[in-house]
């Protein structure tokens, strides 16, 4: 098989499930891994997808077309890292709320690892999942209609049930910020939830990696005034915080 038939088998993979590993690639097109990790550069290098550890995801500027599981391999140690910073502002006793999104799904398998004695009221399926596997936290799934692909509910339905709540800490997974716009998302579905949250929560702390930041996605979420603080991995310079800082937007 020529190279550009096996890039053509790639680009379809990705385009159905966001993520191919070289071994699905190798196996598929019996193919060797260094030749199927050729290809995966070769295709990088035409910006046509972006190389993780063990294969490849759709790049950052395709992710609002890629869904919940090729945004998940991508910036996964920051991600974690941001989780773990964030996770330490919970206490016993607090009422939690977490939206959609990668990044609170792996908060959630922070708070399951390292909390107890609160609640966690969500809309994250896959948030949800993880933080029953802890009988010491209590979970409220939240309804609406369901989104397959982003693993969540949404829709008029779920923004009223969160409004009934009063949340010490709303933890937001929110997809870019900058100076100029504030906080912006891809996802129009979840902006209601969004905005939902932060007016009826207590403390609102956006959750993001810092790869997030200086980007601007497709519509306006919050702006700074309404998020106290944005808990980001450590890869943020003092300059750079402090520029943000200017703007109010507290990089912690």
């Amino acid at each position: 098989m020529l190279q550009n038939e096996r890039m053509e088998w790639i680009a379809k993979r990705l385009q159905q499930k966001g993520t191919v590993k070289v071994g699905e690639i190798s196996g598929g097109l019996q193919v060797s891994v260094d030749t199927a990790r050729r290809d995966l550069r070769a295709m990088e290098q035409e910006g046509l997808l972006k190389c993780v550890h063990g294969g490849a995801c759709l790049p950052e500027q395709f992710l609002s077309v890629a869904g919940f599981s090729a945004r998940e391999v991508i910036h996964e140690e920051l991600k974690k890292e941001a989780a773990r910073k964030a996770a330490a502002y919970i206490r016993r006793g607090n009422v939690i709320a977490l939206n959609s999104g990668t990044t609170n799904t792996v908060l959630a398998q922070e708070i399951a690892r390292t909390c107890e004695g609160i609640t966690v009221v969500t809309n994250n399926l896959a948030a949800a999942e993880e933080l029953m596997k802890n009988a010491g936290i209590r979970l409220t799934l939240v309804g609406g209609d369901v989104d397959p692909v982003e693993h969540s509910t949404y829709g008029s339905a779920c923004e009223k049930e969160f409004a009934s709540y009063y949340p010490d800490i709303c933890f937001l997974s929110i997809n870019a910020v900058n100076e100029l716009d504030g906080y912006t998302d891809f996802r129009l579905w979840e902006i209601g939830v969004i905005q939902t949250l932060a007016a009826c929560s207590t403390q609102v702390i956006a959750v993001m990696d810092s790869s997030k930041l200086g980007k601007r996605s497709k519509k306006a979420v919050l702006s700074p005034g309404q998020v106290h603080r944005l808990v980001m991995d450590g890869h943020v310079s003092p300059e750079t915080r402090e520029r943000y800082r200017k703007c109010g937007i507290s990089i912690e």
